[in-house]
């Protein structure tokens, strides 16, 4: 076997080595800095909720039903998914009771807003993924609870539209900021 000694061969042979590295080193700092900002972006769980605060988030989100004349069940739960407070208004929907519970506990365990998950399946294609993920409720109206940076639980909102109960859930988001 002969080697390539003609000066073109060597330098063609020197490029596609040096592009081979140079993809597997850009390869390598994408997923990195991926998985940097992925969990950069990650809230934490810190301590969960107490009684006093889950009422004045209960309390700031049944005024805002109250204001539009919205009839809504809302529950709030601690950083685990576990009930702490609920209140149903006179004359909700009957599913309201279940579904509100749920959107919290959807928000809370994973740690994100119903309505990211509501955009992933509107946009169809890869988003219908949600559909199989347990206890993931695509519908807005489930928010997490933050203090001090860190989740301490998440209210969940069911009574009428969802960008409504998305309305009603953020009054008792910003009674706790």
């Amino acid at each position: 076997m002969q080697l390539a000694t003609h000066p073109k061969s060597a330098f063609r042979a020197a490029i596609r080595i040096t592009r081979g590295a140079l993809a597997v080193t850009l390869f390598a700092v994408a997923v990195a800095g991926a998985t940097t900002n992925a969990s950069a972006q990650v809230p934490q769980y810190g301590n969960s909720i107490n009684l006093d605060t889950a009422r004045k988030v209960m309390v700031a989100a049944v005024a805002e039903s109250k204001k539009n004349g919205w009839p809504m069940a809302v529950a709030v739960v601690d950083n685990a998914g576990q009930l702490v407070a609920y209140e149903r208004m006179d004359n909700t929907q009957t599913a309201s009771v279940h579904v509100a519970v749920e959107k919290a506990v959807s928000s809370a365990t994973y740690r994100r807003s119903t309505k990211v998950f509501q955009d992933l399946v509107a946009g169809g294609g890869m988003g219908m993924r949600i559909l199989g993920l347990p206890g993931a409720v695509p519908i807005e109206g489930g928010l997490v609870l933050m203090q001090d940076g860190k989740i301490v639980g998440a209210i969940g909102v069911s009574g009428m539209a969802s960008d409504q109960d998305g309305v009603v859930a953020k009054a008792g988001v910003d009674a706790i900021k």
